[in-house]
């Protein structure tokens, strides 16, 4: 009998936990560690800061639904991890062995690393929490009363642009539906050498395409943008050329914004040095296995991958849902194969696939693999991509109450998009 601990539980930590209970039965106890009770369906975050979506509409309380496969929970959070030790001490001072630990946690948000950057006393919004969104609610809820300026965008060093040209598009359409828009200019900024290039060196015609719905929105764009700090109703940012060397200055009013930060590992985490880069990722191998402590596995947005290529502003690589999915069957199936005396050898397919919600149409954008040269590359715009996010949503919140662990993003939306399943 094998002790399993899953840290995290967002997307990676629910669908694994699910997955190794699924594959193992029930004679190998798995426990999730979360940090509070509930999970948060975090792409529905835009919609939420806008409020489209009610925080209650985009979250569940896990504890019944793990119960009901039997699977352990602790809401207390992790204060650190002792991968030597095989041990995780819990914020509460208790400790949990493992035999096999998979990290998901998510990341940390680095808010710090920008003078005046964040929700938490700063002077700027973050969707990257269902919390922030919800913050970001209530302030937009006091802009809309005397409208004006507005700044999205991204911090040096971002490696998720899908969320910072959502809302951008989303504030769009809703402040069109509010016959505001005419009130509000907008201006997006971005560490991205150029728009559409969303730390994946461009994927199909997305700098085309992406362009064109900005500038049919009326929403300016600076790109190899470094924020270097905000202040109470001015963001400031360096241009760069294409050395990375100073071209210009800005200094942007906004009444509203909206800014992206960088990611460092967790604090729990990124302690355990010996397992992590220096951004406190986890290092993983092919198979999600940490090529130190081999009974450590990890997934989603707390693993280290390299930048798909060096920008002049730094810019990381995304780790997307459907991403996610494939990395936790691997690691499932790892574990599974390693209690069995087998070879852990089964690999995530790492290919990225994003539904980007524009408010009433959205762009969708597939990469297989992630990093080039790919087998399949391209990026399309339709109504259909807001109606498929939507069923994206409501999809996954089932999957976390039900345990369903079929893998979505192979047998509905790769077939959706007349891609077939790629080995």
């Amino acid at each position: 009998m094998a002790s399993i601990v899953v840290l995290g539980a967002g997307i990676g930590g629910m669908s694994v936990a699910y997955e190794l209970r699924a594959l193992l039965g029930k004679d190998h106890p798995i426990t999730v560690v979360g940090e509070g009770d509930h999970f948060s369906f975090t792409p529905s975050n835009p919609w939420v800061a806008v409020g489209w979506r009610k925080p209650k509409d985009i979250q569940i309380g896990v504890r019944p639904y793990l119960a009901k496969k039997d699977i352990g929970f602790e809401p207390a959070g992790a204060a650190e991890v002792l991968p030597a030790e095989n041990k995780l001490r819990l914020r509460d001072g208790r400790e949990l062995a493992y035999d096999y630990l998979v990290v998901t946690t998510g990341p940390r948000l680095a808010f710090d690393e920008v003078p005046g950057l964040g929700p938490d006393g700063g002077f700027t919004q973050s969707v990257c929490t269902t919390p922030h969104a919800f913050a970001a609610w209530e302030a937009y809820q006091e802009f809309l009363k005397s409208p004006g300026p507005i700044v999205i965008g991204a911090a040096a060093g971002a490696s998720c642009f899908g969320p910072a040209y959502e809302f951008a598009m989303i504030l769009d359409a809703d402040l069109r539906k509010r016959k505001l828009r005419d009130q509000v200019p907008m201006t997006y900024v971005s560490p991205e050498p150029y728009i559409g290039h969303m730390g994946l060196g461009g994927v199909g015609d997305s700098k085309g395409l992406l362009e064109s719905e900005l500038r049919q929105r009326h929403i300016k764009w600076i790109t190899n943008a470094k924020i270097t700090r905000v202040e109470d109703g001015v963001l400031h940012a360096e241009e760069m050329d294409a050395r990375g060397q100073p071209l210009a200055t800005h200094e942007l009013p906004f009444k509203y914004s909206m800014v992206l930060p960088a990611f460092t590992g967790v604090d729990a985490v990124r302690s355990a040095k010996e397992m992590c880069n220096p951004r406190g990722f986890v290092q993983i191998d092919a198979h999600q296995r940490n090529p130190v402590y081999l009974n450590v596995f990890s997934a989603g947005v707390c693993v280290a991958i390299p930048p798909v290529e060096v920008t002049p502003v730094p810019t990381g690589a995304p780790k997307t849902g459907f991403m996610i999915e494939s990395m936790v069957t691997a690691i499932a199936q790892n574990i599974a194969a390693d209690l069995a005396g087998k070879p852990a050898d089964h690999k995530a397919t790492w290919n990225a696939i994003c539904l980007a919600d524009m408010g009433d149409t959205g762009a969708a954008f597939v990469a297989l693999p992630q990093n080039p040269p790919r087998n399949v590359t391209w990026a399309k715009v339709g109504k259909w991509v807001h109606v498929a996010k939507i069923a994206f949503e409501k999809y996954f919140l089932s999957k976390m109450k039900s345990g369903n662990t079929e893998p979505l993003y192979e047998k509905y939306v790769l077939k959706a998009l007349g891609i077939e399943r790629l080995k």
